[in-house]
């Protein structure tokens, strides 16, 4: 088969022909239709220092993608060949304390497929059945394969009590941007959207947020405090990683407020705990992955019922084959997610 490889220990990758995996008694083998490029491939294909300390090379990488299961092991019974499917991509081991307390996004055993393990960027993938989900049928490839990092956007607004509350979005991209939409589906009153780059400020509008607010231009503090009679915002998903937004959403955030944070800073970040956190009385939670499976079903909500319309986000369609396109448009932050489809003729 063909699978894109992270071939060596620097910068790119290429598309080699490889083995087809073999699978085991509970894993399932998927016909790959569709993947798109996250910020964690990114990370790969650079071969930055968080790509040096955490992968493997070679290897085949990728997480997020869609395809038709076409072999299934002996002891799995809930698939069958044909099933329409994506898939949670934390492997958990269902035996530590956390997984014994369905907490199973917290496991610390968690492998990540196309990090830990062999990925989706090819034209197989081999799943444990546990983690397949099984999607509508008429749910567009496009759309079925980004349900992975929407997931990520679900569960970082939606561990907060949105209706009504204002929200700020910190970091748009495509993950703040996918949760500019689900704060508004779920009943925010208000949505701020808050980033450096003017392209992707441009598809938080389409996204529908209600202000949009670029943090080089204008003083972030004073704007939002301006819009909330200095109240502050109620809710601030942190998306972006970076120090400075860090602490301007400590200070736009209300006293007794929410502050979710799914971003991953490279380095240590400095924060006035007294006056930002304890006297505010905020709560700091901490985002990683989905919850297996409630956030899958509130995705499947979401979009079936079109509460979402994430087609907007969707701003390029590839090849397989033009994969360096799609990650130099990732590199330069010119695009919403970038779709690669791994039947030529589309």
């Amino acid at each position: 088969m063909r699978a894109l490889v992270k071939h060596h220990s620097k910068y790119g990758a290429q598309i080699q022909t490889i083995d087809i995996p073999k699978i085991g008694v509970n894993d399932v083998l998927v016909k790959v239709k569709a993947v798109s490029i996250c910020g964690t491939d990114l990370h790969i294909y650079k071969w930055d220092d968080w790509a040096k300390n955490r992968v493997n090379p070679p290897y085949t990488f990728g997480h997020e993608f869609c395809g038709v299961v076409v072999e299934k092991g002996s002891a799995v019974s809930c698939l069958n060949i044909g099933d329409y499917v994506s898939g949670e991509t934390h492997f958990v081991c269902y035996e530590c304390n956390q997984c014994l307390n369905e907490k199973f996004h917290l496991c610390n055993k968690t492998k990540i497929l196309g990090v830990d393990t062999d990925g989706c960027f090819a034209e197989y993938v081999k799943i444990p059945s546990q983690n397949i989900w099984k999607n509508n049928n008429d749910l567009p490839y496009k759309l079925a394969t980004i349900q992975e990092p929407f997931g990520n956007a679900v569960h970082t607004v939606l561990t907060s009590n949105v209706p009504t509350k204002t929200v700020a979005i910190i970091g748009c991209g495509p993950i703040g941007l996918m949760a500019v939409a689900v704060a508004k589906a779920c009943g925010a009153g208000k949505v701020i959207a808050i980033d450096i780059n003017s392209y992707r400020l441009s598809l938080a509008s389409k996204m529908n947020a209600d202000y949009i607010f670029n943090s080089l231009e204008i003083d972030i503090v004073s704007e939002v405090m301006k819009i909330t009679q200095g109240n502050g915002v109620d809710i601030v998903c942190e998306m972006s990683g970076n120090e400075r937004a860090i602490k301007q959403g400590l200070q736009i955030l209300t006293n007794g407020g929410d502050f979710n944070i799914l971003s991953l800073p490279t380095k240590e970040v400095a924060i006035d705990f007294t006056n930002s956190v304890v006297f505010k009385g905020i709560k700091i939670q901490g985002i990683t992955g989905r919850r297996m499976f409630s956030t899958w079903n509130q995705i499947r909500e979401l979009l079936v019922n079109k509460l979402v319309d994430l087609n907007p986000l969707i701003t390029h369609e590839l090849n397989f084959s033009n994969y360096e396109e799609g990650f130099a448009l990732m590199e330069k932050g010119n695009c919403g997610k970038v779709v690669l489809y791994l039947e030529e003729e589309n």
